[in-house]
């Protein structure tokens, strides 16, 4: 699912307007960005948690050369599914199995 059409199903949800429903979902999205440049985790109960780590400087392989290049330190953004998702998706793979 791309943002169009997250933005058609949520406008069609919750009975709003397009233009409306991408303000909604752009506000989310900002406010999720702006905690998380504030170094704040955005905890949403039972579908996750969004934060940011620290990747610390370590040196890599270079796949053409097979060289070694060191790849700087870096602070990025993480998630960590929460438990109703990871059930909600273990489910649909179960019963995929079975089928």
């Amino acid at each position: 699912m791309n943002k169009s059409q997250l933005v058609d199903s949520l406008s069609e949800i919750a009975d709003l307007s397009k233009a409306k429903a991408v303000l909604v979902l752009d506000t989310v999205l900002d406010q999720i960005t702006q905690a998380l440049v504030e170094g704040e985790p955005v905890v949403l109960v039972g579908f996750g948690t969004f934060s940011v780590k620290k990747r610390a400087a370590r040196v890599g392989r270079d796949p053409r050369t097979g060289g070694t290049l060191q790849i700087p330190a870096a602070v990025v953004a993480s998630f960590k599914a929460g438990k109703a998702l990871k059930d909600a998706v273990n489910l649909v793979s179960e019963k995929a199995a079975e089928a």
